[in-house]
């Protein structure tokens, strides 16, 4: 049985913690440290106080037990950071999957006076893979993780092990992994259907990056894009992925799928000249029709008013490619720019749709984004489906497009054809709603 922390003073504080980390290096070759910084934690202290803060916090702290067990070494680093400690040998995918179950396990809200809050995190990780490694140099490793984490817009977990001499050994690392990647075709496109929430029949996909690393399996490329960025690879990595997104649309034409596939823009891209010439030869070739791609673009960059992303946006919808507007919400929408873009979709993010159930807000933001959408004439689609009853008030507020994991979550191209063939996700929605009635 688990024992709950009755208050935050139980907690190892961050020099007993760290000696506690110097106590397992003796003992232990191998351990990885993990530092958990709670996002927007503020928040939380502004709207309420400092014992509001501290109730979300002890909340926090024993769920993190429910997750990893009762023996889990765990200490409060500072106001909003905790360190995690997993003893024995992690391997960069296996810490990757304890952030993923994290993240998953903190999807259901916490309360404080009445109001929930969602609690979302960066983490550093940092792996013990030399006996020779000090805690000191573990846990600054970890700290330069975070740092990359707090940095880095695709993710928020970045992952080092002692085997790189500083940040910088590391980017250097990351790099030539990229560029080993992209030579030896370790880079893969996954695919997540995108559905007619009224027929649950597939209209479209969402292709993501994956990484099939020689020694961990398949990893989310978040490191791999973090390279890019930082060696100015960014679209040598973009043009990689344009290019194979394309090719398999004509395959999926060629075996008689028509449907509309989105493929997600970096900022550093839409700088690129070359960007349209580059989408015109390559639908060319590929010999597909223009609106049959959607290129999506994060909601600052969308809303932004640089000169060069209008311009190139303008030249690629004059092509006939479609632009949607990712994770909108997320940010800090300025409606003056929105009100004047041409967009063919808008895509509300996944935060606002898990709450659907219990928080009367989220309803009114996707009734409201839905009334932006349909005077823009543009389509509206939800992110994150995950139960049958966010799917219920999806419908019922007029939003008929949508992903998520209560449908698919994104799979390889062999899958995504065999789901395509099925065509619908009428008995995978049928065994849902007969396993939560049972």
């Amino acid at each position: 049985m688990i024992q709950k922390h009755q208050s935050l003073s139980t907690l190892s504080n961050r020099y007993h913690f760290i000696d506690m980390i110097e106590g397992i290096a003796d003992s232990n070759s191998y351990f990885s440290l993990m530092l958990v910084d709670v996002m927007r934690f503020s928040d939380v202290s502004s709207a309420f106080d400092h014992k509001a803060g501290d109730e979300i916090l002890l909340q926090i702290v024993n769920r993190i037990h429910v997750i990893f067990g009762p023996d889990l070494i765990l200490g409060r680093v500072s106001g909003d950071i905790f360190g995690l400690v997993f003893e024995g040998r992690q391997s960069e995918s296996v810490m990757r999957t304890k952030f993923q179950r994290l993240i998953e396990h903190f999807k259901t809200p916490l309360y404080t006076n009445g109001t929930a809050f969602i609690a979302d995190f960066n983490v550093g990780i940092a792996s013990r893979t030399h006996k020779n490694v000090t805690a000191t140099k573990l846990i600054s490793l970890a700290e330069a993780a975070l740092k990359q984490a707090k940095n880095n817009k695709h993710q928020n977990c970045s992952f080092v092990n002692d085997n790189e001499n500083s940040v910088t050994g590391r980017g250097l690392a990351l790099k030539a992994d990229l560029t080993r990647a992209m030579k030896n075709d370790e880079l893969e496109l996954y695919f997540q259907p995108k559905v007619n929430l009224l027929t649950t029949k597939i209209i479209g996909a969402e292709c993501l990056l994956r990484w099939n690393h020689p020694l961990d399996g398949v990893l989310f490329p978040g490191s791999l894009i973090e390279a890019a960025e930082t060696y100015n690879m960014m679209n040598e990595l973009g043009h990689w992925t344009i290019s194979s997104a394309l090719n398999r649309v004509e395959q999926l034409n060629n075996v008689g799928i028509n449907i509309s596939i989105s493929i997600n823009l970096s900022p550093s891209q839409l700088y690129d000249v070359g960007l349209p010439k580059l989408l015109s030869d390559l639908i060319q070739r590929h010999k597909i029709q223009a609106n049959m791609i959607e290129l999506e673009l994060t909601e600052d960059v969308a809303l932004s008013n640089s000169l060069m992303v209008k311009r190139q946006l303008d030249e690629i919808r004059v092509m006939g490619l479609n632009v949607c507007m990712d994770d909108f919400g997320k940010g800090y929408s300025n409606l003056s720019f929105l009100r004047d873009l041409h967009l063919s979709a808008i895509k509300i993010d996944k935060t606002f749709v898990m709450e659907l159930e219990q928080n009367p807000v989220n309803k009114a933001i996707v009734e409201a984004t839905k009334l932006i959408c349909d005077a823009k004439n543009c389509e509206v689609v939800a992110e994150g489906i995950e139960t049958v009853q966010q799917l219920n008030i999806l419908k019922e507020l007029g939003i008929y497009s949508g992903q998520g994991f209560l449908f698919s979550p994104a799979v390889n191209f062999d899958s995504f054809i065999r789901l395509c063939e099925i065509g619908n996700f009428e008995q995978v929605l049928a065994d849902k709603i007969r396993t939560a009635a049972g």
